[in-house]
């Protein structure tokens, strides 16, 4: 069994670097990576070329889901995971992810915690490094899962059956924000569960690409993908936090 590790990225070649080189020290099953990238304008290719990673290049920045789509449909694993370059993984944090996916056939999908995150994915305590809070959750509360009704898309671990059911990210909430509720949203629909794996860690900067927009622009992006949400599904996403 391979898992599919898509990464969609942004002009963030350092970021990405980190993200690649946490996964290859820290994953101990078997994985392919595919990175989307937006355009980058800072070398985010030659260092892909260089490190031989397969990936996929747009002429522009065309979002988060079409990115995901891209590498998605390019996937060959039986477990698919979307993971935000802006990551920093941890000992066993696949395997732990992977074990409680298929902890039970209805479960399809699963996210980490962290400390940078909305609702109870975000750890309560404050952050300290990267050390301890991989000994306090990686280490200390193996197979400790918590079912919800929404999980963030910075780290999202979800079965091929999920995808082949309910199809690909809705791009019309590109360039990003609430396309990963919308996928909870459709997935619960079919019949799967949403777990968090509360014995996994993932250290997250957290908006990487979006965090260069001024503020006015950021809720105007925020709050345009809520709207289509409720047009969508006539109920408010925030309800599912």
């Amino acid at each position: 069994m391979i898992t599919s590790i898509i990464i969609p990225t942004y002009n963030e070649k350092t970021l990405l670097r980190d993200c690649i080189y946490s996964i290859r020290q820290h994953t101990d099953v078997p994985y392919e990576i595919i990175v989307v990238d937006n355009g980058s304008t800072d070398g985010t290719l030659e260092f892909l070329l260089q490190e031989e990673i397969p990936f996929v290049s747009f002429y522009g920045n065309r979002g988060f889901p079409a990115a995901c789509n891209a590498g998605m449909k390019l996937s060959k694993g039986s477990a698919i995971l979307l993971l935000n370059n802006d990551v920093l993984l941890t000992p066993n944090w696949l395997r732990h992810m992977l074990d409680c996916l298929y902890h039970q056939e209805d479960i399809g999908i699963v996210g980490p915690m962290s400390n940078y995150a909305s609702g109870r994915q975000k750890i309560q305590e404050a952050y300290t490094n990267l050390d301890d809070m991989t000994r306090k959750y990686n280490g200390q509360k193996k197979g400790t899962y918590i079912e919800v009704r929404r999980l963030i898309g910075f780290c999202f671990l979800f079965k091929r059956e999920v995808m082949q059911k309910i199809g690909l990210l809705d791009e019309r909430f590109s360039p990003g924000h609430y396309e990963d509720d919308d996928y909870c949203y459709r997935a619960r629909q079919a019949g799967y569960r949403l777990m968090i794996a509360e014995d996994t860690f993932i250290f997250h900067y957290g908006s990487a690409s979006f965090g260069k927009k001024s503020k006015d622009q950021f809720r105007q992006i925020v709050e345009r993908s809520r709207e289509l949400f409720m047009e969508k599904w006539g109920v408010d996403p925030r309800s599912f936090i």
